[in-house]
């Protein structure tokens, strides 16, 4: 229980400085894939910094409340999940901090902001089925929701969930908001005249929305360690190699792909998710 809470409390402290480190990592790597050298690994917290002592001027002054609502949900959901607790539990917040998003983007009335709450919708939507679908697969394999009885299992949960894994990486692309689902906002300047979701979002307001997505980043890299870390200690190392090159594999296909419309990736996350995860939940089911 003590180290539960330990857990908890360094996920609180320390996930917005991985998140960081995360995303400047990401835009060097992005940089040398296109022939540039990049912004300084540290250029999103020089950037956070800076958005925290401008003058905020919201378009809504309910959109502030809602954004610090997000931040608190997304730190929520990370502290769940790393102390141990319900896995269904951590995605049912993640779940409630996407509908404050969508709300501090439809609240301004901007008829861009309101495109891009409609398609925000679309992918949650999309990636939903996949992530409660991996729940399933974890109890199904470990026979438990908590996250602390799932990674202290003997064996390795990736040789009883592939299928889980595939279609959890597949959404990934649309969580990170990376290409080509990247349909509600984009983190590339040449993809739109417009920001999507961010698009009235500016000073703390637009700074809160960052330390919330670094926290969720975080959360979901743990979440893809879980399909390996086990009670053996060669597990860690295995499950750190996972996470990096499964952030890398993102980074690979938003550089290697254009924005495609939002119909073929409502379809294409849903087919691969019948069909990934599905396949893996009907064997499961079978030999369990």
């Amino acid at each position: 229980m003590k180290m539960n809470i330990i857990s908890a409390l360094l996920y609180i402290l320390l996930a917005p400085l991985a998140g960081a480190l995360m995303d400047g990592v990401g835009r060097k790597i992005s940089a040398r894939m296109q022939g540039r050298i990049g912004p300084p690994i540290l250029q999103s917290y020089y950037d956070v910094r800076k958005l925290l002592g401008k003058q905020v001027i919201a378009v809504s002054p309910l959109q502030s409340f809602l954004l610090i609502s997000y931040l608190v949900l997304m730190v929520l959901t990370g502290a769940l999940f790393f102390s141990g607790s319900d896995i269904l539990l951590s995605i049912f917040v993640l779940s409630t901090a996407a509908t404050f998003l969508y709300f501090s983007t439809v609240i301004t009335s901007s008829p861009y902001n309101t495109i891009a709450a409609s398609r925000e919708l679309i992918q949650i939507m999309a990636y939903e089925p996949a992530v409660i679908l991996a729940c399933v697969g974890f109890y199904l394999a470990a026979g438990s929701f908590q996250v602390d009885e799932i990674a202290s299992t003997n064996t390795c949960m990736l040789l009883y969930t592939p299928g889980f894994f595939a279609a959890f990486v597949f959404i990934l692309t649309i969580k990170m908001r990376k290409s080509p689902f990247d349909v509600s906002t984009s983190h590339h300047a040449h993809q739109e005249l417009v920001k999507g979701v961010t698009t009235e979002m500016g000073a703390r307001n637009l700074a809160l929305y960052s330390i919330a997505e670094w926290y969720e980043n975080v959360f979901l890299m743990g979440m893809a360690g879980l399909f390996v870390i086990n009670s053996h200690w060669w597990s860690i190392p295995l499950t750190a190699l996972l996470v990096m090159a499964t952030f890398f594999l993102e980074i690979l296909i938003d550089n290697s792909n254009a924005r495609m419309k939002w119909e073929n990736m409502f379809r294409l996350s849903w087919e691969v998710t019948l069909l990934a995860a599905g396949v893996n939940l009907l064997i499961l089911m079978l030999i369990r």
